[in-house]
C-alpha cells in the first residue's frame, strides 16, 4: 500500500503544466492501493486532509486556519479552494446539457473543425456495386475559437478568514463557482445565437403569429430541426412564462413535474434551461450530442503562491473557455 502519510507536499507541485495538485498527488498514491482497506472511496487529496486532521465540511469542521499549522498542509490550501470552485461550477452548470464534447487545450490558439452537413440526406441511400460512396469533408475552422477569462478575485485577509469555519468559507467559494458556470453558459448561448466567428449564426424561425407562442409552433420548431435530435431548449425568461402558459402545459400530468419538483418540463420532453442573459423572446433548440464543443485551456486556476502565503489580499479565482459550433444546423432559434 502506498504510505500517504510520507508524501512531501510544496507548491512546486502546482508548477507542473496540465495538472492539479489533486492529480500529481494521485500518482504519487493510486486510490486503487486501499481497495478493502477503511479509506477505500476516498482520493488522494482526501487522504491529505486526514493526514494533517483537517476537517472541511460539517458543524465541527476546522477553522481556516488548520491548514497553516505546517508548510506541507498549506500547500493544499489552494487545491482545497479550487475543488471547493469546481464543485460550484459543477452543481449549478447546464453546460454538459449544451456541449457534446470538452476539449483541453495548453496555451491560447486554438481551430476547431468543421463537417460538411448531410441535412439533405433525409434518408441514407444504399451504395450499389461500384457506385460512387458519398463524400464527408471535414476542415479545419478560418477562424480561432475566441477563449474568455472568468473568474473573480478574492479580496480578504488572512486575519479576517483564519478564524472561519471552512465549511462556511466553502459556501462562499461554491457561489464563486456558480458564477463562473453562469457565464460559462452565457458564453454558449452567445456562441450559439451569433456563430463562433466563421459565419455561422443559429437560423431564426419565427412563430405563426407574432409575439404568440402556439403548441403548433414547438411541432413545427421540433419537425424543423430534422435530422438532428431536439433534446435540449435554451429560453429567455419571457419565453419560459409564454411556454409555461400554454394550454398544454397546464395538463394536471404534464405540470406535475413542474408544481411537484419544480423541474421545467416541455412537450417534446427535451430539457428545458432557463437562461436569464438571453433578451427578447426566444428558445434556442439543439441537438446536445452534436452542436457545440467547448474549448478549455487548462484548469480553474488560483493564484497558489498568494493563497499559501496567507496573502489574500488580492487572489484570483480563473477559469479559460470558448466554444465551437460543429454541426451548424444542430441549433436553431424559435423567435416569439
Amino acid at each position: 500500500m502506498a504510505n500517504f502519510d510520507s508524501i512531501k507536499i510544496d507548491r512546486s507541485m502546482y508548477a507542473k503544466s496540465g495538472r492539479t495538485l489533486s492529480q500529481a498527488l494521485e500518482e504519487l498514491d493510486p486510490s486503487s492501493e486501499y481497495r478493502g482497506t477503511e479509506l477505500e472511496g476516498t482520493d488522494a487529496f482526501q487522504r491529505q486532509l486526514k493526514r494533517f486532521n483537517i476537517k472541511v465540511k460539517g458543524k465541527n469542521s476546522d477553522t481556516v486556519e488548520k491548514f497553516f499549522q505546517t508548510t506541507s498542509s498549506a500547500s493544499l490550501f489552494p487545491e482545497y479552494v479550487r475543488r471547493a470552485v469546481f464543485a460550484g461550477v459543477e452543481q449549478h452548470n447546464y453546460i454538459n446539457d449544451v456541449v457534446a464534447t470538452v476539449t483541453k487545450i495548453e496555451g491560447m490558439d486554438y481551430r476547431s473543425i468543421v463537417t460538411d452537413p448531410f441535412d439533405g440526406e433525409a434518408e441514407p441511400q444504399p451504395v450499389l456495386e461500384g457506385a460512387f460512396i458519398p463524400e464527408t469533408s471535414i476542415k479545419i475552422q478560418d477562424n480561432l475559437v475566441k477563449l474568455l477569462k472568468r473568474g473573480r478575485m478574492i479580496v480578504s485577509s488572512y486575519e479576517a478568514l483564519r478564524y472561519q469555519r471552512i465549511d462556511l468559507f466553502t459556501v462562499t467559494l461554491k457561489q464563486i463557482g456558480s458564477y463562473i458556470g453562469r457565464k460559462q453558459l452565457s458564453d454558449a448561448v452567445d456562441v450559439l445565437l451569433k456563430g463562433d466567428g466563421n459565419s455561422n449564426p443559429a437560423e431564426v424561425i419565427e412563430v405563426s403569429s407574432s409575439g404568440t407562442l402556439s403548441y403548433s409552433d414547438l411541432i413545427d420548431f421540433w419537425g424543423k430541426l430534422s435530422p438532428y435530435e431536439l433534446n435540449t431548449m435554451l429560453a429567455s425568461t419571457e419565453a419560459v412564462k409564454a411556454l409555461l402558459a400554454l394550454p398544454e402545459m397546464q395538463d394536471a400530468c404534464a405540470g406535475l413535474d413542474f408544481h411537484g419538483s419544480g423541474k421545467l418540463i416541455t412537450p417534446m420532453g427535451a430539457t428545458l434551461i432557463h437562461v436569464p442573459s438571453i433578451t427578447g423572446k426566444k428558445i434556442i433548440g439543439l441537438d446536445k450530442n452534436c452542436a457545440l464543443e467547448m474549448v478549455q485551456a487548462g484548469d480553474i486556476i488560483t493564484d497558489y503562491d498568494k493563497l499559501i502565503d496567507r496573502q489574500l489580499e488580492r487572489a484570483s479565482i480563473t477559469c479559460t473557455t470558448g466554444f465551437a459550433k460543429l454541426f451548424v444546423n444542430a441549433a436553431k432559434v424559435l423567435n416569439i
